[in-house]
């Protein structure tokens, strides 16, 4: 196919890029939020404008070539580039957009909020509270707490603190199964949550020969905390995420047994990208938080 004089269109190239990555026009269409055939045509008039052909279609299946190779990995720098220069002309000295999960954001910064304005009145403090790992540069996000094991090495990391979790459930719910042994716990309502340390791992550090029983299964643990204040069950609170229900009388732990989280809590930044005074401020309030947690 011979190639035309004339510049590809940016949105066509954006396009290719997410075909590209995606290994497939489905996924690159529900990315953009298009359809496929969309994307199809638009991968198509690219490759006309350019004279090379970009993709080698097989029926369902799709190779790139050696072509498309090369101009993909120019294009994922390049808009990875575009993406971090918006991110910069977004920031302002004095708005920080902070990442964390749900369950974080409302069983431990909320009842913080007040203090942290108290002690950073000029921070004008955004919070985006999501499951995913945020994209720093394309959502506008200047720094991150994320729960986990190891938050890549890609990025400027500082571990805050670590939790325990035990079992934890409302003072009536305690009071309607009479829980004073973990052998009790078989009569009662187990819920479940996503993480490695889980029931049967309890279960067994607190000298419980059976397996415990099955019970309902929530994906979020702000869910499964709220169930527990609400009398539906047992839950593996996490240490930060109870403090606050236990020292207000929604929870109660009925049990001194506790396991040791495989995760850690660590504050997040794009590296590379000198955080504003601002960022640094929320960062040292951070860390004053959790070593005042851990004390």
């Amino acid at each position: 196919m011979p190639p035309t004089h004339a510049k590809p269109p940016l949105r066509s190239l954006q396009v290719f890029e997410a075909a590209a990555r995606c290994g497939s026009f489905t996924a690159a269409g529900d990315e953009l939020g298009i359809t496929q055939s969309g994307v199809s045509r638009q991968v198509s008039d690219l490759e006309a404008t350019l004279g090379v052909a970009l993709f080698v279609r097989n029926g369902a299946r799709l190779r790139i070539t050696p072509a498309g190779e090369r101009l993909a990995d120019r294009l994922a720098d390049a808009f990875s580039r575009t993406w971090s220069a918006v991110a910069d002309a977004r920031r302002s000295d004095h708005v920080v957009t902070l990442s964390m999960l749900p369950s974080v954001a409302a069983r431990w910064f909320a009842p913080r909020l007040g203090s942290f304005q108290a002690a950073n009145p000029d921070i004008d403090l955004r919070i985006t509270a999501s499951r995913h790992l945020v994209d720093f540069a394309a959502e506008g996000v200047d720094a991150a707490i994320r729960y986990s094991p190891s938050p890549g090495f890609d990025l400027d990391t500082l571990r805050l603190g670590n939790e325990t979790l035990r079992p934890v459930c409302s003072p009536e719910y305690q009071r309607t199964y009479e829980l004073t042994a973990p052998s009790d716990l078989y009569r009662a309502t187990l819920l479940y949550g996503d993480l490695p340390e889980d029931w049967p791992t309890w279960f067994k550090a607190a000298g419980c020969d059976r397996t415990p029983p099955d019970g309902p299964r929530l994906g979020d643990d702000g869910a499964i905390l709220q169930a527990a204040v609400e009398h539906q069950g047992v839950a593996l609170g996490r240490s930060l995420l109870v403090a606050e229900d236990i020292a207000a009388g929604r929870l109660v732990a009925p049990f001194a047994v506790s396991l040791d989280a495989s995760h850690a809590y660590w504050f997040v930044q794009p590296k590379g990208i000198a955080p504003t005074v601002a960022v640094a401020s929320v960062k040292a309030w951070l860390v004053e938080q959790f070593m005042a947690d851990s004390e």
